[in-house]
């Protein structure tokens, strides 16, 4: 195999595959990235067996085949030189030779045999959505995506497709978000499927007008461009997020958004580090917000003049980092909250809305102490 190439195009092809090699594994191979060279093309892939990237690397081919090559050793190389022109070569006994203008730098390979196969996609099917409701999925979702490899179906964006509308929800125990988008219109797949925390979190890094997003049994495949992406779906049970979503709250805040969470900022300063515990103080007359810390004698304290409250007293606690997380997903001046009791799920909405989306985020009380 002999190719030349520029070291920013190199570059850049290695830096995207770099976010899908392990920074440690027990099977070596999966630091190295697999070239594949014919008479037309120059495709490389890096895994770690759950994320899979393929990009085309625009390059000059003087011999084809195949080779894998360790990534960092390579990646560091090519942000050092200051050549334009990079010519790489891989002869039989996998020793690979990394040539410029000005030096030579020698690596050793690996049989390309030895690399992952490609994902078995048999079966797919296009999902359907565009590039810009993929995004507000994954900003108004993922931050309430469970880190918790023990509850492994929380662990992603669930997402249920039906002829007409979109439903994508996360949730990890704690706070739960649905959004719903009812202009959406499907492809060829309907059905459920559970998106990983990690590609959601690659997803952005990837430049491109359009995207083409692919469901098969066990994958999901997005193509932007040059690049396509492959990530296992996860294999579980959504729970039955619907039931847990209250439907009798009779309790109204209406509140501006800013004022709220600059409040919940600055008094959750004066919070404990471990509970982050805050307080709302609720009645018709006045909406207060307390936190004390009796470890470190520290107290705050603020009163929300502009809120507007309807329902009898309540008092309810919250973790503080969590209700920033859903006040700063709330997409609008203003935000309603509906209560019920100091134990059960409070529910977040934007006072208005797009008329084809419907946002309803929940987030569970935490008991104050006494």
């Amino acid at each position: 195999m002999k190719i030349s190439t520029s070291k920013t195009e190199l570059q850049t092809a290695l830096q995207k595959l770099s976010k899908a090699v392990p920074s440690r594994s027990t099977l070596p191979i999966l630091s190295f990235v697999l070239f594949q060279v014919d008479d037309e093309n120059t495709i490389i892939r890096s895994t770690d067996l759950e994320i899979t990237i393929v990009t085309k690397l625009p390059a000059t081919i003087t011999e084809t085949g195949s080779a894998a090559i360790p990534l960092q050793p390579l990646l560091e190389i090519t942000n050092e030189i200051t050549d334009d022109r990079i010519t790489l070569s891989v002869n039989k006994q996998h020793k690979i030779e990394l040539k410029t203008d000005n030096g030579v730098y020698d690596l050793m390979g690996k049989a390309p045999e030895e690399f992952p196969a490609l994902p078995q996609t048999d079966g797919k099917k296009n999902l359907g959505i565009n590039l810009e409701t993929m995004k507000s999925v994954i900003e108004m979702t993922s931050f309430a995506v469970s880190r918790d490899e023990m509850k492994p179906a929380l662990t992603g964006v669930f997402l249920r497709v039906n002829e007409s509308k979109l439903t994508a929800v996360a949730t990890d125990g704690h706070r739960l978000v649905q959004y719903i988008v009812k202009d959406y219109k499907a492809g060829e797949f309907t059905g459920d499927v559970i998106i990983p925390r990690k590609f959601l979190g690659l997803f952005n890094t990837f430049t491109a007008d359009e995207v083409e997003i692919l469901v098969s049994d066990n994958h999901l495949i997005a193509s932007f461009g040059e690049d396509t992406v492959y990530t296992r779906v996860i294999d579980e049970r959504f729970p039955d997020y619907e039931s847990v979503i209250p439907a009798d709250n009779d309790k109204v805040l209406a509140v501006n958004r800013n004022d709220l969470l600059g409040a919940v900022r600055r008094v959750s300063i004066f919070s404990n580090k471990a509970t982050h515990q805050i307080a709302l103080h609720l009645d018709e007359k006045k909406v207060r917000m307390t936190t004390e810390d009796p470890e470190k004698a520290s107290r705050g304290q603020e009163d929300l003049s502009g809120a507007q409250y309807n329902g009898e007293s309540l008092l309810i606690g919250y973790n503080a980092s969590y209700l920033r997380d859903i006040l700063a997903h709330v997409q609008d001046e203003n935000v309603i909250i509906k209560l019920k009791t100091p134990i059960s799920a409070t529910l977040f909405y934007p006072e208005k809305l797009n008329e084809n989306i419907d946002l309803t985020m929940l987030l569970m009380p935490i008991r104050l102490n006494d």
